[in-house]
């Protein structure tokens, strides 16, 4: 018996999986994708993605939960083992770069279900971590701005969203969104421009 459940339990685990996959690649090539068409792709029934998520919401939610994890990965990754602070900040930024276009898409579609404010407390993990970054880098004169370290990472987080968006509507390139992004980043946080170039030219090679 034990075995039978547990061979359940894979077969539904992954299902999800490949729902989540689908639905992934569904909602970026059509964000207004139904749970139908998501359940076709996936060479599901119906009845089997609503066993896993009860509604669209749910789903999309469950996808930024995702996206949300893998970009907190990926920022993380990126600053370990920098010790200057200008340094660590674009290396992380680039770091999200390289994912984030996978999940652009998407925030534009959560902001329809999921909210700003939902988005945000997602994104609280990765904010903190920037907040002590940032502070750190004020406190030795790195950087140089007007804003507490708090908000400024909040500046900084609705810069990249901004940045995300800014792609989504055709008015940057994928390609060049990431560097664009990194050093208006640093910019904000009181880095010369042309510093703030230089570095991220050399981090970019």
């Amino acid at each position: 018996m034990a075995s039978m459940t547990t061979g359940n339990t894979s077969r539904a685990d992954a299902n999800r999986r490949r729902i989540l996959d689908v639905a992934l690649a569904e909602l970026l090539r059509d964000p207004d994708a139904s749970m139908d068409q998501i359940a076709r792709a996936a060479g599901v029934v119906r009845r089997t993605v609503y066993g896993h998520f009860p509604n669209r919401e749910a789903l999309i939610s469950t996808l930024v939960d995702e996206a949300v994890a893998a970009l907190s990965a990926a920022h993380t990754a990126g600053r370990e083992g920098v010790r200057d602070p200008a340094e660590a900040v674009a290396r992380s930024v680039l770091a999200v770069w390289e994912i984030a276009d996978r999940y652009r898409l998407l925030v534009a579609l959560a902001q329809r279900t999921v909210t700003m404010q939902g988005i945000r407390e997602r994104l609280a993990p990765v904010r903190e971590e920037s907040v002590r970054l940032l502070r750190r880098g004020l406190d030795e004169g790195v950087f140089s701005s007007p804003l507490p370290a708090p908000a400024l990472a909040y500046v900084h987080e609705q810069t990249l969203i901004a940045v995300l968006e800014a792609v989504n509507d055709g008015l940057l390139t994928a390609r060049e969104a990431g560097r664009c992004a990194a050093v208006t980043v640093l910019t904000a946080a009181g880095v010369p421009a042309s510093m703030a170039t230089e570095l991220v030219a050399k981090l970019n090679d």
